[in-house]
C-alpha cells in the first residue's frame, strides 16, 4: 500500500460549536465527504503531486482515505492562528521525502510556511543520516536545499486564520493527501 499520488489542500471554517468549525474547515478544504485516517511524515518514493482538482477526481465519497493533517482551533476572539505541512522532497523520487506538521498561534502564513519547510528539510536530512545547516544548505536564488549529495525542493501549503470576533470556534487546516490508485 504505497500511494502514487498526493495532492495538497488547506481549509478554514468558523461555527459556534467545535466539531462543526472542523467539518466546516473540511468542507472548504475539498475534503469533507471522505473518511480521513491520519499517517506521519513520509512522502513516498515514486509518488507524485498532482493537482487538489485532479487529486479529488480520483476519490469517491465514502472512500477512505490517507492524509498528513495539521489543524488549530480558537475560539479566542482576533486571535491569529496557523495550520502548515512542510515538504521536502529529493529531485531524485527513488529516494523519499518528508512532511512537517506545524501548527501555531500569532504567526503568519510566511512564517508558518517557512517554518514548516524547514522542520521538513532539517527531518528528511537528520531521516537520512545527514548533518544540515539550514542557512548554508538553502540556494535563495535557486529556492532549494542541497544537503550532502541530495537536491531537495521544498514546498508548503499553509492556512491561517484570525479568530470569530463573536467568540464561535475558528479551525484552520491543511493536509496532504495520498491516493493509491490510478
Amino acid at each position: 500500500m504505497v500511494p502514487k499520488y498526493a495532492f495538497l489542500t488547506k481549509g478554514v471554517g468558523t461555527h459556534p460549536e467545535k466539531l462543526a468549525s472542523f467539518e466546516a474547515a473540511l468542507r472548504t478544504a475539498g475534503i469533507a465527504a471522505y473518511n480521513l485516517v491520519k499517517v506521519s511524515s513520509i512522502f513516498p518514493p515514486y509518488c507524485k503531486l498532482i493537482s487538489k482538482e485532479e487529486g479529488l477526481a480520483r476519490l469517491k465519497p465514502g472512500q477512505i482515505i490517507y492524509c498528513v493533517l495539521s489543524s488549530n482551533e480558537t475560539n479566542e476572539p482576533h486571535r491569529l492562528i496557523a495550520a502548515s505541512i512542510g515538504l521536502a522532497i529529493p529531485r531524485d523520487t527513488a529516494i523519499y521525502g518528508y512532511l512537517s506538521e506545524h501548527h501555531s498561534y500569532g504567526q503568519t502564513a510566511d512564517a508558518a510556511g517557512d517554518y514548516a519547510e524547514d522542520l521538513a528539510a532539517m527531518m528528511l536530512a537528520t531521516t537520512l543520516g545527514f548533518e544540515i545547516d539550514l542557512d548554508k544548505s538553502w540556494d535563495e536564488q535557486k529556492e532549494l536545499y542541497q544537503i550532502e549529495n541530495h537536491i531537495v525542493l521544498t514546498r508548503n501549503i499553509t492556512q491561517t486564520a484570525i479568530g470569530n470576533s463573536r467568540g464561535f470556534w475558528t479551525t484552520v487546516l491543511a493536509a496532504v493527501v495520498f491516493i493509491m490508485n490510478d
